[in-house]
């Protein structure tokens, strides 16, 4: 009766494996995959990390138990290898230079969150507002990329872009707002410490939010280089999502009704960046200068947004940083969704992500040298 038992148990096991190696396979297709048709697919890409970490461990297990299975596992891991290699930088971690490399450019991108404090007093947002400030200032950036960025022409509530005209030192930006009440605006922004020669914006098609594909043409050395920065349509969460993510991970009551919220604003967020995505490769192939951009994709790099948007561009994070690369620190330790991307002609020196609790996303610092190797 025993043996019998445990020839159950271990047929069960090895076909829960397999359906998730078949699952892994999938997720690996969601950069190919267009969301407004599969975003099932999208749904999958999004739990990448976790069938790779589980699929990892299925391979230690029969390592020591059927070996061939583990072959067999590997081979999985090894067709699913590309998505592999975007969502984890295999290298070591390497000391970055405050001192920026002779002839290269600085770049900074860092989704601020409104600076967390709107209003001038002296509170403990306040306070973080002035941490973030004294940390854009200490990297001595050549430009400076922000989404979600906030500021006012109103007394009482803070003027960001003056503040950091005049004491980061940045005289050049272009900033297309939204208004968020009477002379309040957000959006992202460009700032620059090289001259602007040229500027624009796109507004992305509907059914996709009213975020901005904002571009910079600045001239580097005797060469022109266009910088785009963008904020992708998130997923909306409240704070009472917060609350139904945390109640399915604690198998709460609940589970189904909160997981179906969770799954629709998931659906939509793939659907509207793949709209947004599409939009931005098309900006990107239409211009003539060497690009780098910049910003939140609210997106993995197991995903149809990224493989878009990416292209053959170059991943800074991919070429000179090491492990998963967080940079969203709520929800999940998997979270790579914030980019610094450089076309061909540049090659990557240096790159570092600041890990430190002040927005909700970690700032990203990368030198560039333009036809350098």
């Amino acid at each position: 009766m025993a043996s019998k038992f445990r020839s159950v148990v271990r047929k069960l096991f090895i076909i829960i494996n397999f359906v998730l190696a078949f699952a892994f396979l999938l997720a690996c297709l969601a950069p190919y995959l267009n969301p407004a048709r599969w975003w099932f697919i999208s749904w999958l890409g999004f739990i990448f990390p976790i069938l790779l970490f589980v699929l990892v461990l299925s391979i230690f297990f029969w390592a020591f138990v059927r070996p061939k299975y583990a072959v067999l596992f590997l081979i999985v891991v090894a067709i699913g290898w590309k998505s592999v290699t975007v969502f984890f930088s295999f290298h070591l971690p390497s000391q970055f230079k405050e001192q920026k490399p002779e002839g290269s450019v600085r770049i900074v991108t860092w989704n601020v969150a409104r600076f967390i404090e709107l209003r001038r007093n002296n509170d403990a947002g306040s306070q973080i507002r002035l941490k973030m400030m004294e940390q854009l200032k200490e990297q001595n950036a050549d430009i400076v990329c922000m989404q979600e960025f906030y500021t006012a022409k109103i007394g009482d509530y803070y003027d960001n872009i003056g503040y950091i005209q005049k004491n980061l030192g940045y005289p050049y930006y272009y900033f297309n707002f939204f208004e968020d009440g009477e002379r309040q605006y957000f959006s992202s922004i460009i700032f620059s410490r090289l001259p602007i020669i040229d500027s624009g914006m796109v507004i992305y098609p509907k059914p996709s939010s009213s975020e901005a594909l904002l571009h910079i043409d600045v001239k580097l050395n005797d060469d022109t280089i266009r910088i785009f920065t963008s904020h992708l349509q998130s997923v909306q969460f409240r704070k009472s999502d917060y609350q139904k993510i945390d109640e399915i991970k604690n198998y709460d009551e609940g589970i189904v009704s909160n997981s179906k919220t969770i799954f629709s604003k998931l659906k939509r967020g793939f659907v509207n960046r793949s709209i947004q995505a599409n939009s931005i490769r098309q900006h990107i192939n239409e211009t003539k200068h060497p690009v780098v951009f910049c910003g939140d994709f609210n997106d993995i790099p197991n995903s149809y947004t990224y493989f878009t948007v990416r292209g053959n561009m170059k991943d800074a994070f991919l070429i000179k940083g090491s492990g998963i690369g967080r940079t969203f620190n709520s929800i999940s330790p998997t979270l790579r969704i914030d980019y610094i991307l450089a076309s061909k002609e540049f090659s990557v020196l240096q790159f570092k992500r600041f890990v430190k609790d002040l927005s909700d996303h970690y700032m990203l610092v990368a030198d560039l040298k333009l036809g350098g190797r």
